[in-house]
């Protein structure tokens, strides 16, 4: 394996203070669960320190100083947003709460509107949960059909089945860029453009792709796209739904109540523009700003560079996992494959494989990883699953596998 290197990922690991920390004394972190959610760079933690300290405010109705100051922070970051993902414009970046409430909003808005009893929803069946449970529960109130694209043993998606699936004439297409389990990197052009022509809309999950490698909503023709800024060096509580701007005009608002009104009267309302029409109450201010900022920090690396070392590290990874005996690792290779490695160690729970490897200091997620319909296709309740982004380093991937091997000794497995 070739171990190129295109970042200087020590000197980027001093950008994040966490990854000093001991998780006990003189046992160093070493942070693999990027997946669940990032970290942040110093930039990101004084942007929002800054904006608390010098130009918090309430946005868009204030004509003093601060309020304007808040105001041009916010719709700034919106404009970075609209840059980052090749939005046409900005004014088609709705923020929301996370990934979920992005879903979420398409489907109360977008699929109550133009969603009928009778009618297919396809989706995938290495979803998270964010990604089925709204659509089942559409399905439930409006007697839809789901049908789902299979995953094959190797964990790529099935697309002969799909071809199959869109003779069904579906209205919608779901699916996720990439899995939070598997690291499969779905085609999403394709399966866009395969969509488009029997008619459908499309939805993507990009948590887990947004992050890691550059995305072109133009270029891939997506319909709608959601992302959250927690997994892609951002704070917590700010996520992003794109959309085609005629989709979103043509949606009803969310939620109610102020900044996403025109006029209001006794017994009717007029919305807003786009995007405010979807972004009721105060927004999350300093969040957004956090966003921008890791935006910045993101495009200042190079979405090129991220992607091309994360590949490399995967393939390291996978090398390592496959020497020790008893560990299975799901998933496709590499070539198709993000920063994600789940895997199974025979004999010993994956959570206590977690507990164990958390002793170490190395940090790892066990369980489901809401994808449960996943899991119980491979027939698994659980999986251990290390993630790795722009921060992490050959040697902790050395670690990893030499914490799993104290494991092995501990279960004399």
């Amino acid at each position: 394996m070739s171990t190129t290197i295109s970042l200087d990922v020590e000197r980027l690991r001093q950008d994040f203070p966490i990854l000093a920390r001991e998780v006990k004394p003189g046992v160093p972190l070493v942070y693999l669960d990027s997946t669940a959610t990032s970290q942040k760079p110093r930039s990101v933690i004084r942007a929002m320190d800054d904006f608390y300290q010098r130009s918090n405010a309430n946005i868009h109705r204030g004509i003093h100083t601060l309020a304007e100051e808040s105001t041009a922070y916010y719709e700034s970051a919106r404009e970075k947003v609209a840059e980052f993902i090749h939005s046409p414009s900005a004014r088609q970046i709705v923020f929301t709460r996370n990934t979920t409430e992005s879903i979420n909003l398409v489907s109360y808005a977008w699929g109550r509107k133009y969603l009928n009893p009778g009618d297919t929803v396809i989706l995938t069946e290495m979803e998270h949960h964010s990604n089925l449970v709204p659509w089942q529960l559409l399905a439930a109130e409006k007697n839809l059909k789901l049908e789902f694209i299979p995953v094959t043993p190797d964990g790529l998606l099935d697309l002969e089945v799909y071809d199959s699936l869109l003779r069904l004439q579906p209205r919608l297409v779901a699916f996720t860029h990439m899995s939070n389990v598997l690291g499969t990197i779905n085609p999403a052009k394709e399966i866009i453009r395969l969509a488009h022509d029997f008619g459908a809309i499309t939805l993507i999950d990009g948590a887990q792709s947004v992050p890691h490698f550059s995305v072109n909503v133009q270029d891939i023709d997506a319909d709608f796209l959601a992302f959250s800024a927690h997994k892609m060096c951002g704070p917590t509580g700010i996520g992003v739904l794109y959309g085609k701007r005629n989709l979103l005009e043509d949606m009803p608002p969310f939620m109610g109540g102020g900044d996403m009104i025109k006029r209001v009267h006794l017994h009717s309302f007029s919305p807003n523009e786009l995007p405010h029409k979807f972004e009721a109450g105060t927004p999350a201010i300093a969040e957004a700003i956090g966003l921008g900022s890791a935006i910045d920090y993101l495009t200042s690396v190079g979405m090129d560079q991220i992607a091309e070392y994360e590949h490399q590290i995967i393939e390291y990874v996978l090398e390592r996992l496959e020497e020790i005996p008893g560990v299975e690792v799901f998933g496709p290779p590499s070539k198709y494959k993000g920063g994600v490695a789940s895997f199974t160690l025979k004999g010993v729970h994956p959570h206590d494989v977690s507990q164990i490897l958390d002793s170490e200091g190395v940090a790892i997620r066990a369980g489901h990883h809401c994808a449960m319909p996943l899991h119980e296709k491979f027939n698994l309740p659980a999986t251990a699953r290390a993630s790795f982004y722009l921060y992490n380093t050959f040697s902790e991937v050395d670690q990893l596998v030499n914490a799993i091997y104290k494991v092995k000794t501990i279960f004399r497995v």
